[in-house]
């Protein structure tokens, strides 16, 4: 249990930072990377991420803080939010594919990408990113260190940064559409996005057939 609980604490510290850090270079300059493509945009940013990730890595002792001990209660509650997160995830995969969530419309010289707003995104803006927070949450209560707790502190802010920037790329690439889903559809809204992930995966079956026969749309929104 103990180097279970070091391992997803160190992979909480080496991953979230990079992978967070990666969006405050993406989205301020979508522009400058459509001018180069993603795939040129990908060869600059990985190893900036790598190295950061490295640089964790080596300074994990320090960072990890204290070990807080495995507890009953945080575990029953990390096995909660997995779950929740799962729920999620599950909705929110219907409509945000792979590629959008590498960022590659926004980063296309040629396909603008189309905006999600059916499903999850009719309810939350943003389910990918409360995905995110709740599986964060439930690695860093299973692991129980301090720093790991630190970590997950700052990553409301650094979250709500990136939701703010990827929300100007938006209204730059749809303008007034994104607009108009803004006035419909909040930012977050947590319950309300949890209600409509557990309805769209209880009708998963009916629902699964029916977007098989279509076309997933394009968008950077997460």
């Amino acid at each position: 249990m103990d180097q279970a609980r070091y391992f997803i604490a160190v992979l909480m510290l080496v991953s979230v930072p990079p992978a967070l850090g990666l969006w405050y270079v993406i989205h301020p300059l979508a522009r400058f990377w459509r001018q180069i493509g993603a795939g040129a945009a990908y060869l600059i940013l990985t190893p900036l991420a790598a190295a950061l990730g490295w640089w964790i890595y080596r300074s994990r002792d320090l960072l990890l803080g204290t070990d807080l001990g495995a507890q009953p209660l945080l575990i029953a509650l990390a096995v909660a939010a997995a779950a929740a997160g799962i729920v999620i995830a599950r909705a929110r995969r219907r409509h945000l594919t792979q590629r959008i969530l590498m960022g590659l419309p926004e980063m296309s010289k040629t396909d603008r990408g189309r905006l999600l707003t059916e499903g999850i995104y009719a309810r939350t803006r943003n389910p990918r990113y409360l995905e995110f927070l709740v599986f964060v949450f439930a690695y860093v209560a299973f692991a129980n260190y301090s720093g790991t707790w630190v970590l997950y502190l700052l990553t409301f802010p650094a979250t709500h940064l990136v939701v703010i920037l990827e929300e100007r790329e938006l209204r730059d690439r749809f303008g007034g559409e994104y607009e108009a889903y803004c006035r419909r559809v909040p930012r977050y809204q947590t319950a309300h996005a949890f209600r409509a992930s557990t309805v769209k995966v209880a009708a998963r079956p009916n629902a699964a057939s029916a977007s098989e026969s279509g076309t997933h749309p394009h968008t950077s929104a997460r």
